[in-house]
């Protein structure tokens, strides 16, 4: 079984768009194995974003993660990382396959509803900043 992490962002979360997003990796057969709504601080969100540190739009995805509250999930199935990220679409929203989370409710690149761990490394990095171990249920 793999696992991945979900971050439902501040767009989504203002637009009302919890429940739809959740039911889409249900409805995959996916299992929700943590989930917490949160405000991110900014040493989180700026270690979460690390690997794009050194780019011109990190301080833009920092500021944007704090901006509201989020909702951080971990999903686990079969291939869940490759699944997840189908389901979520190409990461610009105005590029993205329709009847995928970002094809359906997303624009641009900026404000594109979710986050998902791209790779095993991306989720043993990224899911610790979110979830102590306690908070997943086996």
């Amino acid at each position: 079984m793999e696992r991945t992490l979900i971050l439902i962002k501040p767009d989504g979360v203002s637009r009302k768009l919890v429940g739809n997003v959740i039911s889409r990796f249900e409805n995959k057969g996916l299992k929700l194995i943590a989930m917490k709504l949160m405000k991110v601080s900014r040493e989180k969100a700026e270690l979460h974003y690390s690997v794009h540190s050194l780019k011109p739009f990190f301080s833009g995805l920092v500021s944007y993660l704090i901006s509201g509250p989020i909702v951080a999930m971990i999903w686990e199935g079969d291939n869940a990382i490759i699944s997840c990220r189908n389901i979520c679409g190409s990461t610009d929203g105005s590029q993205a396959s329709p009847g995928s989370i970002r094809g359906d409710f997303s624009l641009n690149i900026e404000e594109n509803i979710v986050h998902a761990s791209d790779s095993q490394e991306s989720y043993i990095h990224e899911y610790p900043i979110f979830f102590n171990n306690n908070e997943i249920m086996e």
